[in-house]
């Protein structure tokens, strides 16, 4: 039996709705923005949409909008066989949001005469009983847009390819657990090629860093003994119907032994056959992209 996927969009102002909602337009869904909830159930019995998977972005702006009436709507939807139906919330750090807001040079929708941080700070009481009836969380606060994408791939994406989509994300402890982690581990343990002068400004992706890490006499052993603890999780996993997890692998810089063994660990997930994506977090945080 196939149901149709429907896909509720809310969150913080400026965490990154609108651009959610363009990249489900991309993957092939029906996107609707700012729709009052009263039409919600008018719109999906209407002909022609009737059978297109779809996207609603619904927010403070609405009209109508309260927390409990949404989440009267969101059970009404999920009572129906017929839908898959899906409330994402989108989230931020308030300095992040803060940001964003200054570079846009937008008003808050709730505090079009007042700082943003009173919009900010009113939006999240008014969601506060959001959060807890969400079925995916998302926190952007540092994610690129490609980020985003890849995220919203592995939980929405229409293709019909099964399986788990898992991403291994190597950080630097100094600036944080990767929000999205599901399983982390610490590498800090293996040898540091940050005290050797020639390999300080490469990455684990280079071969004199990969080698100086592989010959740390607990490498292969703790490889080992990794990749066993993971691999019978993965389909535990997809039984529970999960369709995406990140594991992260950390260090104390991000740059050296968490790169070198996120690499390792998405080579042997990736010959089990699972679909795996890197991404190398602070390696490569100059290059990170902010969203609108």
């Amino acid at each position: 039996m196939s149901w149709r996927k429907v896909v509720l969009i809310t969150g913080l102002s400026g965490a990154g709705q609108s651009t959610c909602l363009k990249i489900l337009e991309d993957f092939g869904y029906e996107a609707l923005d700012n729709l009052p909830l009263f039409l919600l159930s008018a719109v999906l019995n209407q002909g022609e949409l009737m059978e297109s998977p779809l996207a609603v972005r619904i927010d403070t702006r609405t009209r109508d909008f309260t927390a409990d009436r949404l989440s009267v709507e969101m059970q009404q939807l999920k009572s129906n066989p017929a839908l898959d139906a899906r409330l994402l919330f989108l989230q931020s750090d308030d300095d992040v949001l803060m940001r964003r807001f200054t570079e846009t040079r937008r008003r808050h929708p709730l505090a079009v005469d007042r700082p943003v941080s009173d919009g900010i700070a009113r939006e999240r009481q008014i969601l506060g009983p959001v959060v807890d009836a969400a079925d995916m969380l998302l926190d952007t606060s540092d994610l690129t847009i490609h980020d985003l994408k890849r995220r919203l791939a592995g939980e929405f994406a229409l293709e019909s390819t099964p399986g788990l989509q898992v991403s291994v994300v190597s950080f630097s402890y100094r600036l944080g657990l990767p929000r999205s982690a599901d399983l982390v581990f610490d590498v800090r343990f293996l040898r540091n090629p940050h005290y050797e002068p020639e390999l300080r400004m490469k990455t684990g992706l280079d071969a004199g860093v990969a080698a100086y890490v592989a010959e740390d006499p607990e490498f292969d052993g703790f490889l080992q003994r990794l990749t066993g603890f993971i691999l019978p999780l993965l389909p535990r996993f997809r039984s529970e119907g999960k369709s995406y997890l990140t594991i992260a692998i950390g260090c104390t810089g991000g740059q050296h032994r968490s790169v070198f063994v996120a690499e390792q660990l998405a080579k042997v997930l990736a010959t089990q056959g699972s679909r795996v994506m890197i991404d190398h977090r602070d390696a490569r945080r100059s290059q990170t992209q902010d969203l609108s």
